[in-house]
């Protein structure tokens, strides 16, 4: 007989692993907030490799003249963009995030080869079309994940932030490709960075990034909501039209790229028609989105105490000034302090109306919300892309650029005049929910104001 100090003990069976509950917040999650900054940075300094460089191939390489023509690769562009922003938001909503990312990245990777190689305008405006693809996905992702990270207490800065990383890549990007291009040519120089972006930012999303589509649930649980997910066509019909606030963000954002398109576009085929050197029109395109993205910083976190609309209806209104200043201006510095003040109206406007339809949006439609919205935010480049080049085909680019600056200040009109204000519903329903009553989370963000939210 075994002594009993010998049995070997029973050994239990391990308890199953329970996964962490999901917190949300930015100090909880800013690990994978941080990562996501880094891979929007270099989702904007892929696009940012356009900005100085490209509008002056058209001319110096294939000989276009016509502005219309010229700007094709940003009317490709823009259209695409648009339609990946939708298809990324309801996809989304149902596959998750992370699929999403990784094939912005994909369809980004040709890019600067298509550039570099290019025997032909077709390919360029291809390239465009493979970049659009890239932006929509990816950069509608990064929001989306952000959002859903940070939950509903700090989303101003969390927007303020991701644009501040893009915008600043953008800027950087078009000052590299302005000074490599002045020193060894539009091509190839300019876009081997390119290559560089597009890798990294693929590793990045395959390797390291995680999905996030569980705090976006994980906040609809927080918030209790009682009904069922609405149908994509309402949701559309909610940002585009029916929802006061959502109708007054689409529009806006549309006419901010519209003007943006311009900028992009027709500003360094203007300054190089006055003399302005290579290197000195990638300065100042490079002040714009620099000015821009650093002054998100500050503008994203000041929307989450002051309020969305009065921001947004202001900067389109700096904006309106800043594109004047271009046209009146007869100097490096004049379109230097225009570029500047360009990009201060924007940094007001681009993460406050993030953070807008974000207030607004039940978390179980957000992401289509802001798919929808960044449809029509970026559709305004190819608008802006057509309306500027057959005005200054017809007139000359001074008027165009005027005629674009007039229809930015009347978006701020409408913003004044349509917009309600979208946080303090966002505070009480936030300030209902931590004392626990049924009343803020049954309704969510949904405004007072908003008789038709589902």
């Amino acid at each position: 007989m075994t002594p009993r100090s010998w049995r070997q003990a029973p050994i239990a069976a391990p308890l199953p692993e329970t996964p962490s509950p999901i917190r949300l917040g930015l100090g909880a999650n800013w690990r994978q907030f941080t990562l996501l900054v880094v891979v929007n940075a270099f989702v904007g300094a892929m696009v940012g490799l356009e900005r100085t460089v490209v509008p002056l191939i058209a001319q110096a390489d294939f000989g276009l003249v016509s502005k219309t023509v010229v700007l094709s690769f940003l009317v490709s562009f823009g259209i695409v963009k648009a339609l990946a922003n939708l298809f990324a938001g309801e996809l989304a909503d149902r596959i998750g995030r992370k699929p999403l990312l990784v094939a912005g990245w994909l369809a980004g990777l040709p890019v600067p080869l298509l550039i570099i190689w290019a025997p032909s305008w077709g390919w360029i405006v291809f390239a465009n079309v493979l970049l659009g693809v890239n932006q929509g996905l990816c950069w509608s992702t990064t929001v989306i994940m952000k959002i859903d990270l940070v939950g509903p207490g700090r989303r101003g800065l969390a927007m303020g932030l991701n644009e501040f990383a893009g915008y600043v890549a953008v800027s950087l990007s078009a000052l590299l490709t302005g000074y490599l291009a002045a020193a060894h040519g539009l091509r190839p120089a300019p876009f081997y960075p390119g290559i560089a972006f597009a890798m990294v930012g693929l590793l990045l999303s395959v390797f390291v990034v995680h999905d996030t589509h569980g705090h976006a649930r994980a906040e609809a649980r927080q918030r209790g909501s009682e009904q069922s997910r609405p149908g994509f066509a309402r949701v559309f019909l909610l940002t585009s039209w029916r929802d006061r606030a959502l109708f007054a963000a689409s529009q806006a954002g549309m006419v901010n790229n519209l003007n943006d398109g311009m900028v992009w576009g027709l500003i360094p085929v203007f300054l190089a028609a006055r003399g302005v050197t290579l290197d000195r029109i990638g300065v100042v395109t490079a002040t714009y989105p620099l000015v821009w993205g650093i002054g998100q910083l500050a503008t994203g976190a000041l929307s989450d105490r002051w309020g969305r609309k009065w921001m947004i209806a202001s900067g389109m209104w700096v904006q309106a000034v800043g594109i004047t200043a271009f046209v009146v201006g007869r100097s490096f510095s004049s379109w230097m302090v225009g570029a500047t003040l360009l990009g201060i109206g924007t940094a007001l406007v681009y993460p406050t109306l993030l953070a807008a339809v974000s207030d607004v949006a039940h978390p179980d439609w957000r992401a289509s919300a802001v798919g929808i919205y960044r449809l029509w935010r970026d559709s305004g480049y190819a608008i802006g892309a057509i309306a500027a080049g057959l005005l200054a085909d017809a007139f000359t680019i001074p008027f165009a650029i005027t005629a674009i600056a007039a229809m930015t200040f009347v978006s701020g009109v409408v913003v004044a005049g349509v917009m309600y204000e979208t946080l303090p519903a966002s505070r009480r329903s936030r300030l209902s929910s931590e004392r626990g009553t049924g009343s803020g989370t049954s309704r969510g963000s949904r405004s007072p104001r908003s008789p038709w939210m589902p």
